[in-house]
């Protein structure tokens, strides 16, 4: 990967990315997961802190870095490690697919774990990354997301049913027929016969905040390429369109299998390659994918 050190200035969003001669810096490293991308530092004393400020500075894509949030290393009493993700409007989410590969990879490569295997504390639960590691560089991440929930009580969705699969909503007088899961964040599926007419960005912003979502929703587009192959584009609960979700892939494949659709075992193509996911006979899931950094920084603390 390409190392750069940034050293312009951007002074209307008190966001100086230079390299102080004197004082303290915060190191931070810029990421991606399939284009999915997220600030990424460590904090020993970020716990509780609160990131909402910092997050929607630095995530600005005009004025700031850019991303679609930031992910934090902080300690854990219970696991090797726990990750906190603050989306780029300030909001914090319970779990991350993209962001949870480049926290491992982050994790490993900065010396902040050493094995292959690990456990991640995270507000959806402890999550289980696997390493793929070439001479010292991670290459792939293998994350066991736990299992889906699928109760109507559990996404919580306002309706009352065991698994929510087909229902109908109005969306500014549309019927949409939606199916909704728990995959360590609400996800809502639409599926679509062809992704490239999938109203992500205008219906997508609707449906994350319908009032039959009380906790608001990610929204994922699915076109069934074949049982094994599917397409998605998702809008993000917090961070709007992406161009990869990690627990939208892993959703939308757990719903395609449901609906009797696609096999356990599928290919999600996504805007800048594919994540592999493994919908295991006892619920399961697994997601399979690359993460990549982009650059490192250093932010001078005020």
């Amino acid at each position: 990967s390409i190392i750069v050190k940034v050293y312009s200035i951007v002074r209307n969003s008190r966001i100086y990315l230079v390299r102080h001669r004197m004082g303290v810096c915060m190191k931070l490293t810029k990421m991606h997961g399939l284009g999915n991308d997220f600030i990424l530092f460590s904090d020993s004393q970020g716990a509780n802190k609160d990131y909402t400020d910092l997050a929607i500075r630095l995530c600005d894509r005009r004025t700031g870095i850019g991303a679609d949030g930031l992910v934090i290393v902080v300690p854990s009493n219970t696991c090797d490690v726990r990750m906190r993700i603050i989306n780029s409007d300030g909001s914090e989410a319970e779990m991350c697919g993209n962001g949870i590969r480049c926290f491992a990879k982050y994790a490993y490569e900065h010396g902040e774990i050493t094995k292959d295997t690990f456990t991640i504390e995270t507000l959806a639960g402890v999550m289980k990354p696997t390493l793929t590691i070439e001479n010292g560089i991670v290459t792939q991440v293998t994350v066991d997301m736990g299992k889906p929930f699928f109760n109507s009580k559990d996404i919580p969705m306002n309706v009352t049913m065991d698994k929510v699969i087909d229902v109908d909503l109005d969306v500014n007088g549309e019927t949409v027929a939606v199916s909704s899961v728990l995959l360590g964040v609400p996800h809502t599926e639409v599926f679509v016969k062809d992704i490239t007419k999938a109203p992500v960005t205008t219906q997508g912003p609707i449906l994350e905040k319908h009032d039959a979502f009380p906790s608001n929703t990610n929204v994922n587009y699915i076109e069934i390429v074949n049982d094994h192959h599917i397409k998605v584009r998702t809008w993000e609960r917090g961070a709007g369109a992406t161009l990869a979700c990690g627990t939208g892939s892993c959703a939308s494949a757990v719903m395609a299998h449901e609906k009797g659709l696609t096999g356990r075992e599928v290919d999600v193509e996504l805007y800048l390659g594919t994540l592999h996911i493994s919908y295991l006979e006892d619920g399961t899931v697994l997601m399979t994918g690359p993460a990549e950094e982009v650059f490192e920084t250093e932010l001078p603390i005020e």
